[in-house]
């Protein structure tokens, strides 16, 4: 509530990327902290979360890409299944919370949107969404990337 104006302040919540938060919970234990995001979750406007971390997986953790619809580590494990577990959770949360938008890490196998990398390894991106990303589209949740703030 609003003291001077007497309104309702509603405030749209957001599920943000933990690792563009500050948060070290990428595959190699870092992060990709993005000022823009930081301020959101400092403000109170985003919940940040971390979906592989929401599937179960620790940190750090074996690196991992999308090759023909399934998502493998390095050293070839399909963890598609653990993912899209993980991606589910992540859309219940997103309907509790009613959001309607969240803000992803770009390329990555879980939150990349429009480019993700190829399933060799070697930093070559093609199109496509994460797990995650894929799965909140479907279900009417706007995803931008940190490129597109």
């Amino acid at each position: 509530m609003c003291s001077p104006c007497g309104l309702a302040l509603v405030i749209e919540m957001k599920l943000v990327s933990a690792c563009l938060a500050g948060f070290n919970v990428r595959h190699d234990a870092g992060n990709k902290a993005n000022k823009k995001v930081m301020e959101l979750v400092k403000r109170g406007e985003a919940i940040p979360i971390c979906p592989e971390q929401i599937a179960g997986f620790s940190t750090p953790r074996e690196a991992r890409e999308i090759k023909e619809g399934r998502v493998l580590t390095k050293t070839g494990e399909d963890v598609t299944g653990q993912l899209q577990k993980g991606a589910e959770k992540v859309l219940q949360m997103a309907k509790e919370l009613g959001v309607k938008e969240v803000i992803f890490k770009a390329k990555s196998p879980s939150c990349g949107k429009g480019k993700v990398y190829d399933g060799t390894f070697s930093g070559k991106l093609v199109e496509g969404n994460g797990i995650a990303t894929e799965l909140l589209l479907k279900n009417g949740v706007k995803v931008l990337t940190e490129g597109e703030l």
